[in-house]
């Protein structure tokens, strides 16, 4: 897929004396990278660039992403327009099929999700077997990943039943994310309905109870189908990264997410709303006093940071948090919530640093973590399922990602290479004169 992208210009390379041209590729929104793939071959060098902040590991028409003007779309759409006038489902046919449905086919997608929201009633058992306090993530991605022994037609034609899994894996993923919340509460699991969408379902199958029946609440639901869009895909973040690694060895779709699902469990990726939720909780339990939080940040000396600001990628205001902050002034409205400490907390926090020099010029603005946690408090759902939460929306991203790594003519096993540091040939010592 780069090839046709490659310009007519060469970027020049001295090196031992020897010039090397590298060709140079420009992208459909005018991103230029040079191409290296054969300096190696060419040269005997290879690049070194840790955590793989300037390496353009592949070509994709998903996403695009400018973190200095603060743009994000998807095949596209402004992530603006797409938060504002779809469904979580239709932005999730978009990224899986490049394109959005017409009516016909966002009725016979959304059937296929009704059709596969019940799991295979033997892995229903499997949630008996994980200790109480197991992780809402681990219980996901083991489950994810066991789905090829159920349904092994993937391994037999994976491109011929793609459509089936994309839709399979959305809604029987929204199905265990909620029955594993129902097992940690030990509660009587709630399957879904077919004659509710994809979001006011999950929220049924979370909350409904025999003894006291869930009311569907619409600003809920929208709210819930925003939170999915902003988090559907992020170009090329570390899950998703993730999922094309293991995927390039031709692994199958189940256990490419699984492992995304994995990538997206550390604290420094997924976790981050959580971070925050923690970090306001923190500052109110000690007297509210977030003035002083706000200086140990800048405290070059002091290791605490203010979680929810700046971002890897933009360096001005991260598109999805303005989006973000709205509804949840809507969710807190509609649930009745005149006053929320950590809200209020947050909100002060955002004016004084957006008013401060030390931040503004380091371009630590708020990003959509910021205001997240609180939209998913204010629902009922616990601290502990957050992450799940972010696999959720982010699955269509994966599996978008996932085909075009398959059908990728100049796709390859990803294999990084690396800088050897360690000791060179010792002589072999028998262990007896060691």
């Amino acid at each position: 897929m780069i090839d046709k992208f490659t310009t007519d210009r060469k970027a020049k390379l001295i090196l031992d004396g020897k010039t090397i041209e590298l060709p140079i590729v420009e992208g459909s929104e005018g991103e230029k990278a040079i191409d290296i793939r054969r300096l190696r071959a060419e040269t005997g060098y290879i690049t070194i660039d840790s955590g793989y902040m300037n390496t353009g590991s592949c070509a994709s028409d998903i996403t695009f992403l400018d973190g200095e003007k603060g743009v994000l779309q998807y095949r596209g759409y402004a992530i603006e327009d797409l938060a504002a006038n779809c469904s979580f489902i239709e932005v999730a046919y978009l990224l899986i099929h490049g394109r959005l449905p017409n009516r016909d086919e966002l009725r016979n997608f959304s059937e296929l999700l009704g059709l596969f929201a019940l799991i295979h009633e033997d892995m229903v058992h499997f949630f008996d077997r994980f200790p109480a306090g197991a992780s809402p993530m681990s219980i996901l991605s083991s489950m994810v990943n066991c789905l090829c022994n159920f349904y092994p037609e993937m391994n037999e034609n994976p491109m011929g039943n793609i459509d089936m899994m994309a839709a399979r894996l959305l809604s029987k993923v929204r199905t265990i994310a909620a029955f594993s919340y129902k097992k940690s509460l030990g509660s009587p699991l709630v399957y879904p309905r077919h004659d509710l969408s994809y979001c006011a379902n999950f929220l049924n199958m979370m909350f409904d109870s025999p003894v006291k029946p869930y009311e569907i609440n619409a600003t809920l639901v929208r709210a819930l189908n925003q939170l999915l869009i902003l988090h559907g895909d992020h170009e090329q973040n570390c899950s998703t990264a993730t999922v094309r690694m293991v995927g390039s060895a031709k692994v199958n779709l189940y256990a490419s997410i699984s492992a995304g699902i994995n990538a997206l469990w550390g604290p420094l990726h997924g976790g981050a709303n959580q971070a925050v939720m923690e970090m306001l909780e923190e500052i109110h339990a000690s007297g509210g006093n977030y003035r002083k939080y706000i200086e140990r940040a800048k405290d070059p000396n002091d290791p605490f940071r203010l979680v929810g600001f700046g971002h890897r990628v933009y360096k001005t205001f991260d598109p999805r948090s303005r989006i973000i902050k709205k509804a949840c002034d809507d969710v807190l409205e509609a649930m009745g919530i005149n006053s929320d400490p950590l809200l209020e907390l947050a909100k002060e926090i955002e004016e004084v640093v957006l008013r401060d020099d030390y931040f503004v010029e380091r371009n630590l603005y708020p990003n959509v973590d910021f205001y997240s946690g609180i939209i998913y408090r204010a629902m009922g759902i616990p601290v502990n399922m957050f992450t799940v939460m972010f696999a959720l929306g982010r699955l269509p991203g994966w599996i978008a990602h996932w085909i075009e790594m398959w059908n990728d003519p100049n796709g390859r096993i990803s294999r990084p290479r690396q800088v050897y540091v360690g000791p060179k040939r010792r002589k072999f010592v028998p262990l007896g004169e060691r």
